[in-house]
């Protein structure tokens, strides 16, 4: 295999790299649903190994859902069709095989936001070693996208959070289809209807050691989660609360909210004593100054509907946080 280029984080045009001159058309809106990405390339590289390859990361299982959701819903097609509205999608992966193996990134080639990448290689063999070797940094830069697509599409309509930044200093970006469903000085329970449940977001804050204890990060987390839910998220029956479900653990990662450091937790919930569930994404955010973590989470119900989309939102919410 060729040697491969240094990945280019920096503004292309995509245009420019395939036919050697500038476009100059004016550049309209991307369009699209949340979490939907083109592929552009022919169908028997589709077809073969080199699909596969993609489909491996693109298609992966979204980390923490209780049922199995891709993290892409990807539209594959043909470059002969990838033309008029098809360009406009805010997302999009281009394969041309020959040429070095290589990957550019393209900024806003067709439309206003979008991320492309075109990625090349003689053989198949060159093109499925550029998308393994570049896989996190293309999965990262499209989820990043459409994060922020979800927020300037909450941006247009948000509900009063004065409560919020009074009582905890916390402030968020939600839109005003959610309410609050409890609050007091130190707890902020805010929900939105949907037509297969609902949508949940949590708020409170804790000491720095009740996470930082000797056990363990995880543990702690989930130790805390579950009496929380035992003092303020009821289930439907008398006695039942929700508790971190027992059966699998949460997934751990370090993260950042608003430049603090967090830890990032996904994983399911349910109800003790009833039989409720779903997924949940927790951020504890690091608030040195005040010697205390941050509790920001989102959880969904909703019975055997797909909540992948649920959780984006909830995600953009979440990382729209500032801490004062």
């Amino acid at each position: 295999m060729k040697k491969l280029f240094t990945l280019i984080l920096g503004i292309f045009v995509l245009a420019a790299c395939e036919d050697g001159k500038e476009n100059q058309v004016i550049l309209t809106s991307s369009s699209g649903n949340i979490n939907n990405l083109s592929v552009v390339m022919e169908n028997d590289l589709w077809n073969g190994e080199v699909g596969e390859a993609i489909r491996k990361h693109l298609a992966a299982a979204v980390d923490g859902l209780p049922q199995e959701e891709p993290l892409f819903s990807i539209n594959q097609m043909p470059p002969e069709s990838f033309g008029g509205f098809a360009r406009k999608n805010r997302t999009f992966l281009r394969i041309r095989k020959g040429g070095d193996a290589a990957i550019k990134v393209a900024k806003d080639p067709y439309a206003r936001p979008q991320t492309g990448f075109l990625i090349t290689g003689e053989t198949n063999e060159e093109i499925i070693g550029v998308i393994e070797e570049n896989a996190d940094t293309i999965v990262k830069a499209f989820k990043d996208t459409e994060i922020r697509e979800q927020q300037r599409r909450i941006r247009k309509s948000l509900m009063d959070v004065s409560k919020l930044e009074e009582e905890l200093g916390v402030s968020m970006k939600i839109p005003t289809a959610y309410r609050y469903a409890k609050e007091n000085d130190d707890f902020f329970w805010i929900r939105k209807d949907i037509p297969t449940g609902s949508m949940e977001i949590l708020v409170y804050e804790v000491p720095r050691n009740v996470i930082e204890k000797d056990t363990g990060i995880i543990a702690n987390i989930i130790k805390m989660r579950d009496s929380i839910g035992e003092t303020y998220i009821p289930g439907r029956l008398e006695g039942s609360y929700m508790i971190t479900e027992e059966a699998y653990a949460p997934y751990l990662f370090e993260s950042q909210i608003d430049n603090k450091f967090a830890w990032e937790a996904k994983g399911t919930w349910d109800v003790k004593g009833d039989f409720m569930g779903g997924p949940f994404l927790n951020y504890a955010v690091l608030d040195e100054e005040n010697d205390r973590y941050v509790i920001l989470e989102g959880f969904a119900f909703s019975p055997s509907a797909r909540k992948r989309d649920n959780m984006m939102e909830l995600e953009a919410i979440l990382k729209s946080a500032k801490i004062k």
